[in-house]
């Protein structure tokens, strides 16, 4: 049962001071018109009354879609003034922001800690100073670390976004990132292959030959890595891959092949696939005449035991056709738990 809604208030490329060869913020946030205090709380308004009465711990407002601490302070005040209302009157729980590790000093969190915000998280993509360089962040690794250091000095609950396949990206590049992350210990983590959107520099290198995007099956195997890394640290993953739109689907504003409206799924299947191969072959190494064998898992997991389009259950069927295999839940387990027994 969902337990956390996040109201989102998107303010499309405020504050960012420039452009990235990735980003496309128009295409992403599907908004072009400035948005207003007054505009935040419609939202607020809007989405209030069909969270009410769901028994949530957690309702949080959340400033997505540029990069909130570079707009002026003036203007942070005034959306940050809107959500403390809400928080003030018991109606919220938390305020949340994006933003930029060159966006976050300590006037900027000062203000952010006099209205009662409660989360921020940074747009790091990377810790891989080459990675950063190549994709026109505009800041450095060691701009990312001590934003990272003022954050959890200041008490706020830190988030980390990470981007996969960047230009210069690789393996080892990713899994210095993740590791980095866990070093660092925020309480959440997204991670996001690298998407080519029109009307980007990464699609003009793309088009020029000099950048060529992941395939689902490679993107998928990193991301495999290096989720298990922060999932391993106790790092919550509140997203992997971007969310499905109507400007973010195949045909429309992307190119290459790495979008996966279950991107998710392809991970997590990924990973309940290697642990339940790895349990079986032990099995069969000890018993080689096994003929059946059950894959147990919890009912929340069990999408992820058979895989997206039941690509699991199809790869364990065609590489071990003379198993037997039956699939069950076990309540008592935990997500993400999955076990054989003969």
């Amino acid at each position: 049962m969902k337990t956390h809604a996040i109201i989102p208030i998107f303010i499309p490329h405020r504050g960012c001071p420039n452009d990235c060869v990735f980003c496309n913020q128009k295409a992403i946030t599907a908004r072009t018109a400035d948005v207003t205090p007054e505009d935040a709380r419609r939202t607020i308004e809007t989405y209030l009354p069909t969270l009410q009465g769901r028994n949530l711990e957690t309702i949080e407002v959340a400033f997505f879609g540029g990069s909130f601490t570079g707009i002026p302070l003036d203007e942070q005040s005034a959306f940050l003034a809107v959500a403390r209302e809400y928080k003030d009157a018991g109606l919220i729980d938390k305020i949340h922001m994006s933003t930029r590790p060159d966006y976050i000093d300590r006037c900027i969190l000062d203000n952010l800690r006099s209205y009662d915000a409660d989360t921020i998280e940074l747009g790091v993509q990377s810790f891989d100073p080459d990675v950063l360089k190549a994709s026109d962040r505009g800041h450095t690794a060691d701009d990312v670390y001590e934003a990272c250091r003022l954050i959890k000095e200041y008490g706020f609950e830190l988030g980390i976004q990470l981007m996969i396949g960047l230009p210069g990206d690789s393996m080892e590049k990713c899994i210095f990132s993740a590791r980095e992350a866990v070093r660092i210990g925020p309480s959440i983590a997204r991670l996001y292959p690298t998407i080519v959107l029109n009307d980007t520099e990464l699609y003009e290198m793309y088009r020029r030959g000099e950048y060529e995007p992941l395939s689902t099956d490679t993107a998928v195997q990193i991301t495999k890595e290096m989720y298990k890394i922060l999932d391993s640290a106790g790092i919550s993953i509140i997203r992997v891959g971007l969310k499905s739109t109507d400007l973010i689907a195949d045909g429309g504003e992307i190119q290459g092949h790495t979008f996966h409206p279950a991107f998710r799924q392809l991970v997590e299947g990924a990973i309940a696939r290697e642990q339940l191969e790895a349990q079986l072959q032990i099995i069969l190494t000890e018993s080689p005449d096994t003929g059946s064998v059950t894959f147990t898992s919890k009912g929340t997991s069990f999408s992820n035991m058979i895989g997206n389009a039941k690509s699991n259950k199809l790869y364990f069927a065609g590489k071990y056709p003379d198993l037997k295999i039956r699939y069950k839940t076990d309540s008592s387990l935990e997500d993400g738990c999955y076990t054989v027994v003969k």
